[in-house]
């Protein structure tokens, strides 16, 4: 798949590239995609959730009423669940939800990904820029400039940039990420991916990797 290097002003620069089709031009896994993606949400859950059981109640432990007779139930403590401030039966305990996937699984599930956006025409390649100082609206100008889109633009940097970074915080639908940080999820979460130039060079060298 060839594509032409835009400029920051949406202008062409001349230049093309070519994809290369082990990445962006093989025939999706989408079982592949659904198992990264589970696994990042899974992975991003904090698992702190917590209750007390009836041992963790600060309640005293005198017998409410004697065993029989009384008519009702033998209670032996107000730390029954069944009383209002008892403690929870079977409540959510600290547990980690992380989970592990093969390696070539996920590579194989981000290359699919890249491959849908590449079939839906969805990637813009644009030159090499940077940004002397954090300003949204510049941002706001290039991203409107490279007709990406007004929902949800993936922005892919070959190496981390401050201000570029800062610039689209503000901006809910635009998100500015390094290829060491480029997710199944984030692809797919993504109407449009804009590159720079070289980002696709990096990608292709981690094939079989």
């Amino acid at each position: 798949m060839e594509l032409n290097v835009l400029k920051i002003d949406g202008s062409e620069s001349g230049k093309k590239v070519v994809l290369d089709e082990k990445v962006f031009g093989i025939t999706p896994n989408d079982h592949a995609i659904y198992l990264d993606v589970v696994q990042y949400l899974a992975n991003q859950r904090q698992g702190t959730s917590k209750t007390k059981d009836r041992s963790e109640i600060a309640y005293s432990t005198k017998k409410l009423g004697r065993q029989k007779g009384g008519g009702g139930a033998r209670h032996g403590s107000l730390k029954a669940n069944i009383f209002v401030g008892g403690g929870r039966v079977f409540g959510p305990k600290p547990r980690t939800y992380d989970s592990k996937l093969n390696k070539k699984v996920k590579q194989l599930a981000r290359f699919s990904a890249l491959s849908y956006k590449a079939l839906e025409n969805a990637i813009t390649v644009v030159e090499p820029f940077t940004m002397e100082a954090p300003k949204t609206k510049d941002l706001l100008h290039i991203v409107e400039a490279l007709k990406a889109g007004k929902r949800k633009v993936l922005i892919v940097l070959p190496e981390n940039s401050y201000n570029i970074f800062l610039s689209s915080r503000n901006l809910p639908e635009v998100k500015v990420i390094t290829v060491n940080e480029i997710s199944t999820y984030a692809i797919m979460n993504a109407n449009s991916l804009v590159m720079v130039d070289g980002v696709q060079d990096i990608l292709a060298s981690r094939v079989n990797c």
